[in-house]
Parts: C-alpha cells; structure tokens; sequence
C-alpha cells in the first residue's frame, strides 16, 4: 500500500469486524507487499489483496486462529493468483499444420554464420542467468539430450520436478529480453 491509499476494506468492515480493521491497518502494507511480489504490476497486486481479503473478511467468523491470519491471507493470495493465472486468456492456438515460413526472413539467420554464433553466445548468456537447478536441468535435458527419467535419475529429484523445473525454465528463456533482441 502506497502511503496516500485508504487502508483496505477497513470502513466496511469496521461495523461488523473492528479485529478485521485492525488487522488489516496492521498488516497492511506486508500483505502488499506479498502481493506486489507475486504479480508483475502494482496495479494487479492491489486487486489480487483486495479479492484475498475479501476472501479473508467472509471467512473470519471461521477463521478460528487469528494469530495465524497471515498464513491464510498468504495462501488466499497465491489460491487467487493460481485461479487467476488458470483462466488467463489463451493467446495461442494449436493448429494441425504450421504456416509456411517467410522465404525472405526463414534463411536471414540461418545462413549468416556471424549471426547463428550471435544468437548461440546469446542463448548460453540466458541459460548461465538462470537458477542453478533449472540450468542443470535444461543443461541435461536440451543439451547432453537425456530424458525426464535420466535427468530425474541424475539428479535424485522427481520427474515432475524435471517437468516443473524446466518449464520454468523455458518460460524465463522465452521472456529473456537479449534473446528476443538477438532472434
């Protein structure tokens, strides 16, 4: 919460509430902040606390531990943000066949040696910033070319882990803002 906002929620709730008030006055500004990290804009973090408390303040007669509030608006934030990241609006959609590749731009890095090594420095600078345990997975993986098992295996892990891990992975390769430069 900035310092100029209304704390949350507190003026509805305080008729009905006032430890519900209270609490939220109190804590405040570290739920923001749990919301903050959780989300990639302030904006969305405010709506993502606002739906958790609200969640919270219809629960509150149940809720029978207050001193462990912080544990149950955390797990209403990450219950929200998973719902939310579950309906997101799919902006790909699978087709039975790929288009045809554009003949002018298919062979522009294909057949410029200076820039396959370009984008292969590139790639390598993305996968050395990744977390250790998700560049040794990808490592395995795409690299030395093993399966979820052999990784799994060789890393003493699950292979859902694998799975987790290098979607992960992936997803952080395909945001890398020097890749998307460099391709």
């Amino acid at each position: 919460m900035t310092a100029s906002a209304t704390p949350v929620c507190t003026s509805a709730s305080a008729a009905v509430y006032p430890s519900f008030s209270s609490y939220v006055r109190a804590r405040g500004q570290v739920l923001q902040r749990t919301a903050r990290s959780l989300t990639s804009n302030p904006c969305d973090a405010e709506d993502l606390l606002q739906t958790a408390l609200t969640k919270t303040y219809l629960a509150w007669e149940r809720i029978e531990d207050h001193r462990a509030l912080d544990g149950y608006v955390r797990r209403a934030l990450v219950n929200t943000r998973t719902s939310q990241w579950r309906k997101r609006k799919l902006e790909e959609f699978p087709y039975e066949e790929l288009p045809e590749r554009d003949p002018a731009t298919a062979g522009a890095v294909a057949g410029d040696p200076a820039e396959q090594q370009a984008l292969r420095d590139a790639m390598w600078r993305a996968v050395r910033r990744l977390p250790d345990r998700q560049r040794a997975m990808v490592v395995l993986r795409y690299y030395e070319d093993l399966t979820e098992v052999q990784t799994a295996e060789l890393l003493g892990v699950s292979v859902g882990t694998v799975k987790s891990a290098v979607s992960r992975a992936l997803g952080k390769l395909r945001e890398d803002p020097e890749l998307a430069h460099a391709a």
